[in-house]
């Protein structure tokens, strides 16, 4: 199936999630456009991690479909996903600790490599093309985040932020097309939460990429976002510029909650 002209990059549609009787997600639909930024938020138990798992195959939804491309993933498994252009980063680092930045980027690498177990023990050709493409796009990596000083140091040995970098970098490695963060501003101090908003600014316009975006820092999501996905309870409560879904009455609510009644009625004496 070829994609048709004007048809988003990611197509969520009418997706349920259900964990025994609990109602995870109750037909939630939005789109993510080809080098869109699209915030998903909400308060905790919303349903973003849910649907975040759906999309990138950890969970199979039992309604609804998601497309990419215009083709369904509801039965390709997840060891697919990085094929067909998905990478994700997880809220929590799950780096090889003491081996080299290096080696820990280019282990993404191996998601998308075609050559099997023989061609590598024979070193032959195709398995140094693969090596050679590898390599450029380490280091083309390496010049966009900004960590060519540290490719040869341990990963469990440079600060919390830099091992962020480096699970960005490998979630790169791919060369997604939808690239999904889980969090990625969590445990970030004040400087570096601004650093990530102009990384992420970097990556879309560098690597013609799309970005969504799991986050509870607000004022990142509403900076760096094209587009905003709001969910309370497992259902879509707003979609739209940043601007609209922060002025939208649901939201306000859903994240400052119903005013007191004596306030209310103190209101309007």
């Amino acid at each position: 199936m070829t994609q048709e002209p004007g048809q988003p990059l990611l197509r969520v549609s009418g997706v349920k999630m259900r964990f025994g009787g609990v109602v995870a997600l109750g037909g939630v639909s939005f789109d993510v456009g080809h080098r869109q930024i699209c915030g998903l938020i909400g308060p905790n138990g919303s349903g973003k991690t849910t649907l975040f798992n759906c999309i990138s195959g950890i969970y199979r939804h039992v309604e609804g479909d998601i497309l990419f491309e215009g083709k369904s993933l509801t039965n390709l498994p997840r060891h697919d996903m990085a094929g067909i252009g998905l990478g994700r980063t997880f809220q929590n680092v799950a780096l090889f600790r003491y081996m080299s930045v290096r080696d820990n980027i280019l282990v993404g690498a191996h998601n998308t490599a075609r050559t099997g177990y023989i061609a590598n023990a024979l070193r032959l050709p195709a398995v140094r093309r693969e090596q050679a493409t590898a390599d450029k796009r380490l280091y083309e990596l390496l010049d966009l985040l900004d960590l060519h000083q540290v490719i040869d140091t341990p990963a469990g040995a440079i600060p919390f932020g830099w091992q962020k970098r480096v699970e960005l970098a490998r979630a790169l490695m791919t060369a997604p097309k939808l690239l999904m963060l889980d969090e990625p501003a969590a445990g970030l101090n004040h400087s570096e939460v601004d650093e990530l908003a102009g990384l992420m600014g970097r990556i879309r316009d560098q690597l013609n990429l799309s970005i969504l975006l799991v986050e509870h820092h607000m004022s990142l999501v509403m900076r760096v976002s094209d587009k905003v996905v709001a969910l309370e309870f497992g259902l879509k409560i707003a979609d739209g510029t940043p601007d609209e879904v922060r002025n939208e009455p649901e939201v306000i609510r859903a994240y400052l909650g119903e005013p007191e009644e004596e306030d209310a009625h103190a209101g309007a004496a």
